[in-house]
């Protein structure tokens, strides 16, 4: 039997350099009050903004996969690292529509105030509603989205704080 409808999904793409328990949350989260299917988890081949990371790919998408393989209804896709360089949302977005009814694209706070410079940031805000995680020390100003939702997370950890302490403990 066929399917009439596809899933609807929300797509949650970072570096995750390392994953940790706030991604965790973000997700446990997402799944409980968004009404979709699937969380589709997608580690960056490098993040656009950025000149490189602390983990390489493979580190990072085994990790992923790891953090969230007891979730069913979450899936870590390896589409961005597959394509070898950085990776613009608007094309995961496109990519992830063939298959799925993406309606949510979720987003930490951090990434606001820059989020109007992203590859056509104005097709996606048409496309999706914004599903913004917020993180302590990060205003949540909304006013570029034009749908959205928060997600109240309270993880007092990011990447960076982990990378800087295997840094710190390193001999």
């Amino acid at each position: 039997m066929f399917k009439n409808t596809k899933e609807s999904v929300a797509v949650f793409g970072g570096s995750f350099d390392p994953p940790h328990i706030g991604h965790k949350k973000v997700v446990s989260e997402a799944l409980n009050v968004l009404k979709i299917n699937i969380v589709i988890v997608v580690p960056t081949f490098l993040n656009p903004f950025k000149t490189g990371s602390y983990f390489n790919t493979e580190q990072r998408l085994k990790m992923t996969k790891e953090m969230f393989e007891e979730f069913s209804d979450v899936k870590v896709s390896d589409f961005e690292i597959n394509e070898g360089n950085p990776t613009p949302t608007a094309k995961s977005l496109a990519y992830f529509q063939e298959e799925y009814e993406v309606k949510y694209l979720i987003i930490g706070a951090d990434n606001l105030a820059s989020i109007d410079k992203w590859y056509n940031f104005t097709s996606i805000n048409e496309q999706i509603t914004w599903v913004v995680a917020t993180r302590r020390g990060y205003e949540v100003d909304t006013s570029k989205l034009r749908a959205c939702k928060i997600l109240e997370i309270d993880a007092d950890i990011s990447s960076t704080q982990i990378r800087n302490n295997i840094v710190k403990d390193r001999p």
